[in-house]
């Protein structure tokens, strides 16, 4: 889930690339409308809490790993480890999860959005560094954090200083490419590509069409569309990304969709211009507002549709199917594919908190951390 756009609601410009893509895209509904549900999946909870609204999950070195914003108003570990007995410690310590206002924030999580684990089996956190909704960046807060999961070592910080976690900003999401990561920036509208070797990080796409929320495909759930106030749908920026499993393409979009695409040489070389970035951005698929996504070594794209509380699975050759829809996957966000071919999902019910209804939360308790079997497909 990515930072609640409060402030400038653009529309889509009427002309350029944007026309371009509306007019390739076909509509996802209708896609969904006549594709057929795969064989019954089974839901497994693997844990449950009152004390987090994870919106992130991560498997690494036999260890079960959840995080949760600090906006949502649980007081739990900003980054936990999930003991045999299903509870949540503070990973990798205490200090770590012990920031307060007014604290340096170098080495402490502020408010974590997402976990990743890379190809080298390093876990890495999303610090976005913003403590309160729609707030500003603490000073030293935004950052990317990665650790060695078996030892709880800190192998290195990346900070995300004022030029790239800008006024606004919510950096969101992480995804790896050999030496290079990219993230989301949720609330600025931006992706964010980082030399992994270097540390050196630059903003592309800034306010870019591909990267801004357009106001035509508002978030429904429930049967009602999300407002961040009186008669204004709820906004979020590029959210989600994937990298193709050659490594030759970033997939992104806005958490309400559409998808794009955008080749990673491009990406990675610095001397490439904004506007030839811009010019090679294509569009990819008309995904709806999703919680989040993960892809496999085969292409595969999972992603949780949050209109139907389904899970999703869109193929290489563009074909997508559901695989389930139930009740239960309220707001299911940032999936993670386990290697014995499960797919674990952090039940967050972000529109359920109380920011979204007068300060009367509605959400079910407890949250659950479930998992589903690929494999019986």
């Amino acid at each position: 889930m990515g930072f609640m756009e409060q402030r400038a609601r653009h529309a889509f410009p009427k002309k350029g690339l944007c026309r371009i893509a509306i007019a390739v895209f076909t509509g996802f509904v209708a896609a969904c409308t006549h594709s057929v549900p795969s064989h019954a999946q089974t839901i497994r909870i693997e844990a449950t809490t009152k004390s987090v609204d994870w919106n992130a999950v991560a498997l690494a070195g036999g260890h079960v790993f959840v995080s949760g914003p600090r906006w949502t108003g649980f007081s739990g570990s900003a980054v936990g480890l999930l003991t045999k007995s299903k509870e949540i410690e503070p990973f990798p310590d205490a200090d770590w999860n012990g920031w307060k206002p007014g604290q340096d924030a170098t080495h402490r999580f502020v408010s974590v959005n997402a976990l990743h684990v890379a190809s080298d089996g390093t876990l890495w956190v999303v610090d976005t560094g913003t403590p309160s909704f729609g707030g500003p960046t603490v000073p030293r807060g935004a950052k990317l954090v990665r650790i060695d999961p078996a030892t709880g070592h800190v192998l290195r910080i990346y900070p995300l200083g004022p030029k790239i976690a800008q006024a606004g900003s919510y950096i969101d999401d992480i995804r790896f490419n050999k030496t290079h990561a990219y993230l989301t920036d949720a609330g600025k509208a931006a992706l964010i590509v980082l030399d992994i070797k270097t540390g050196q990080a630059r903003r592309v796409l800034d306010n870019d069409v591909s990267t801004r929320a357009r106001t035509d495909r508002p978030i429904v759930m429930d049967g009602h569309v999300l407002e961040n106030g009186p008669h204004q749908p709820l906004l979020v920026n590029v959210d989600p990304l994937e990298v193709s499993p050659d490594g030759k393409w970033l997939y992104f979009g806005p958490l309400e969709g559409p998808w794009f695409r955008i080749p990673t040489a491009l990406l990675d070389d610095p001397d490439v211009s904004s506007t030839d970035l811009s010019a090679a951005v294509q569009p990819w698929a008309d995904l709806p507002p999703i919680g989040g996504s993960a892809m496999d070594t085969a292409g595969n794209l999972y992603f949780t549709n949050l209109k139907d509380d389904g899970v999703y699975r869109r193929d290489v050759s563009g074909k997508i199917t559901r695989l389930l829809s139930d009740s239960r996957l309220h707001w299911a966000d940032a999936p993670c594919l386990a290697p014995d071919g499960r797919l674990w999902l952090p039940i967050a019910q972000l529109d359920r908190l109380p920011m979204f209804h007068q300060g009367h939360s509605r959400s079910h308790q407890p949250f659950l951390l479930v998992s589903i079997d690929l494999n019986a497909d």
